[in-house]
């Protein structure tokens, strides 16, 4: 079977091969296991950073990607599994999480290019408590983009944002697949949503997707524009993937006891909490990823709300991920970025 493997690369700056190899196909199940067929997968900018060296724990040689959907074509259960040949399921993209909400009670691991074998293949060997039913009004594509930045959302916005309805809530760099998740809960909660972008194309997308409205972070009085925008009103919850310098412009909009959850640092690895902060009882919330349990609630209110993940762009096959690394590092993707693995697949 075909698969997608990171591969080492001396050369600077460092940026690893990523490689369309043949693998063997799983032949034998352990007790309790699923065999997939992968119908699409999805990319995360975490195998952008494998490949730039940026990302702790890379094993070479090793299957890329956390986010997949696909069909069980075997199973191992002894007859007492929910499950049954062909249904369409995705992965919990990660293990060793299971529900403890301060987080993993065990050795964690994302799955694809580390110590858990990762979903960018032809057929995929899943632990059938780590398999859901993938939402029936999803197609293949948007089911693939939705595990790991729609676990990352739920998590950020509901266990550590604890945002309700009629908040104020600021989300940050809208165009990201975990941004958009987390627009999409927030407003299904009825939350009033702001965003920011450095692009005004993305602002009004995310303004037909349900925001309120948005600014340019890029502007030098932004927090006071958006101020001005949600009229005066202070701000409840900031969801943040940038880190950086914003956390001085949030502790100015946030009301008393507001809180900011930081998922992702991709401006700079650090933040200036000052007393300012402190003395408004501001919090700041580390959120990473989630549990099996909180995976399984997101599935939940997705299928509820009937909430669909922004897919910007497809491509069939592994063969193409050169294509899809080449957009991500440009960074004009609104959305998620697709592999389809199927000809006759849903998307």
């Amino acid at each position: 079977m075909k698969a997608l493997i990171v591969e080492k690369k001396d050369a600077k700056p460092t940026y690893h091969d990523a490689k369309v190899v043949d693998i063997p196909k799983p032949e034998s199940l352990e007790d309790d296991q699923a065999l997939l067929e992968m119908n699409a997968v999805s990319f995360n900018h975490r195998e952008l950073w494998i490949r730039k060296g940026q990302y702790p724990g890379i094993v070479f040689g090793s299957v890329l990607g956390a986010d997949g959907v696909g069909k069980i074509v075997d199973i191992k259960d002894g007859g007492s599994s929910k499950f049954k040949l062909g249904d369409r399921v995705v992965i919990n993209p990660s293990t060793g999480w299971i529900k403890d909400p301060r987080g993993p009670e065990e050795a964690y691991y994302i799955l694809g290019g580390g110590h858990a074998s990762g979903v960018f293949s032809d057929y995929f060997v899943a632990p059938l408590v780590e398999i859901f039913k993938a939402p029936d009004h999803l197609t293949d594509a948007e089911a693939a983009a939705l595990p790991l930045g729609g676990l990352t959302a739920y998590r950020a916005v509901f266990t550590k944002g604890q945002v309700t309805q009629d908040q104020n809530v600021l989300i940050t760099g809208i165009g990201g697949g975990v941004a958009l998740l987390a627009l999409a809960f927030c407003v299904a909660a009825g939350a009033n949503v702001y965003v920011t972008s450095s692009e005004e194309s993305k602002i009004q997308k995310a303004v037909r997707l349900g925001a309120k409205g948005g600014v340019n972070y890029k502007e030098e009085k932004w927090g006071v524009n958006l101020q001005k925008l949600a009229g005066g009103e202070m701000f409840d919850v900031v969801i943040d993937g940038a880190g950086g310098d914003g956390v001085k412009t949030f502790t100015r909009i946030l009301r008393l006891g507001g809180i900011i959850v930081s998922y992702g640092m991709t401006v700079k690895p650090q933040v200036d909490y000052t007393m300012a902060a402190v003395l408004r009882n501001i919090e700041i919330r580390g959120s990473t990823m989630g549990s099996r349990l909180e995976f399984e609630q997101m599935l939940e209110f997705v299928t509820k709300h009937k909430i669909k993940p922004v897919v910007s762009q497809v491509w069939q096959g592994l063969e193409s991920a050169e294509e899809a690394f080449e957009t991500m590092k440009k960074g004009s993707q609104f959305g998620k970025l697709v592999l389809s693995l199927k000809t006759s697949s849903k998307l």
